[in-house]
């Protein structure tokens, strides 16, 4: 038993470490490389009048300076459109004639209005952490020669208790984009991250864009594939020290939606080898606190301090794999089987609304997938 024991806690912990062996991080200083293209930010935007003022003055403290910054009202029923206005962005308002909505359609609509040379589609949650952000995000791209996507996933910011939920998801949507495993890009991505995807304009419009993907519910993962359908690459980084945002601020509800319209969907994408390595991972959070109890039970001293430091050490490597993508509070650290529980269970039900009754519920629209 004791064999057994060490084998599997040490399994799932380097199973930990390699599915996120490797995130890549913007440039630190954009100096090094020059800018030659223009950008339009482009902003799809529906009731965001609380988060959306943040985005825009941290867009308008940038020490490089967009085309234009464009933000794309779905029809809204808050002030949405008068903090754009109030912030100096362009207004596009879509219709509830228009046959096609969601994020695609006016994602689709602002490019269409852009002037940049690159288009950049940024989340009405997010914002830049510092003055040359924006400017450190575009020469990253200019460093990779300006092909195909470069997509960033936000750093998580917490302020709310309840947040800390978002831990293990924040954690496995990262390890299953598939590129960050010590086989890096030999492994085919499983799309872009949608809250922050800059690309080539004239590219983007090769491939179709967002109307080519209308139909898609995870739109970041859609444009990515259609991307690579047509030979051009997709990056996918870490967004921290660079970007940031507060997911689902609005409650526990919104972020029960949230996570489950995501991940019944999304993890069809995962890689088998890296949707291994994610199990054995996840798999260590039950065995390690189960083998603790068994030793507590059985009465065996040496048996119960060997699972105990299992248990400290699988509780650490969450801890630090979680702080890696968001502030998360020491909570998650000492009570990690609950977050487990937790994203066993959303991750169940999600699967029952895709599979079985192929409808979601986000921002006040039923979805069918």
């Amino acid at each position: 038993m004791l064999f057994i024991i060490i084998l599997l806690s040490l399994i799932s912990v380097i199973s930990g470490f390699l599915m996120l062996w490797k995130v890549p991080l913007a440039i630190k200083s954009a100096g090094k490389v020059s800018v030659k293209k223009t950008v339009s930010i482009i902003i799809p935007a529906r009731n965001e009048e609380n988060r959306l003022s943040v985005l825009l003055a941290s867009l308008n403290n940038q020490s490089y300076k967009p085309v234009e910054v464009i933000v794309v009202d779905d029809e809204s029923s808050d002030r949405t459109i008068v903090v754009a206005q109030q912030q100096g962005a362009k207004i596009i308002r879509k219709q509830k004639s228009d046959d096609w909505t969601g994020k695609s359609a006016a994602c689709w609509k602002g490019a269409k209005e852009a002037k940049g040379d690159w288009l950049l589609f940024l989340d009405a949650d997010t914002f830049f952490e510092n003055r040359t952000s924006l400017e450190q995000l575009l020469a990253t791209y200019q460093s990779v020669d300006a092909i195909g996507i470069l997509s960033f996933q936000p750093f998580h910011k917490i302020t709310k208790l309840y947040e800390n939920l978002s831990a293990v998801f924040n954690i496995i949507l990262m390890a299953g984009m598939n590129v960050f495993t010590p086989l890096g890009t030999q492994v085919k991505t499983a799309g872009s991250f949608g809250p922050c995807i800059l690309c080539d304009k004239e590219e983007y419009f090769i491939v179709g864009g967002h109307k080519a993907i209308k139909g898609a519910i995870m739109d970041d993962l859609a444009l990515g594939e259609k991307f690579m359908e047509n030979n051009f690459l997709v990056r996918c980084y870490g967004g921290r020290g660079l970007i940031q945002f507060q997911m689902y601020p609005e409650g526990i509800k919104q972020l029960v939606e949230g996570w489950t319209k995501s991940f019944g969907t999304a993890a069809q994408s995962t890689h088998p080898i890296v949707t291994g390595l994610i199990s054995l991972w996840i798999s260590g959070a039950f065995f390690t606190i189960g083998s603790l109890i068994v030793a507590l039970l059985s009465n065996d001293a040496s048996l119960v301090i060997l699972t105990s430091l299992f248990c400290v050490t699988y509780a650490v490597q969450f801890y630090w794999l979680a702080c890696r993508f968001g502030q998360f509070s020491l909570l998650i650290l000492f009570g990690y089987p609950l977050f487990f529980l937790f994203f066993i269970g959303l991750f169940i039900w999600s699967l029952f609304l895709t599979k079985v009754l192929h409808r979601v519920t986000w921002s006040g629209r039923k979805l069918e997938v």
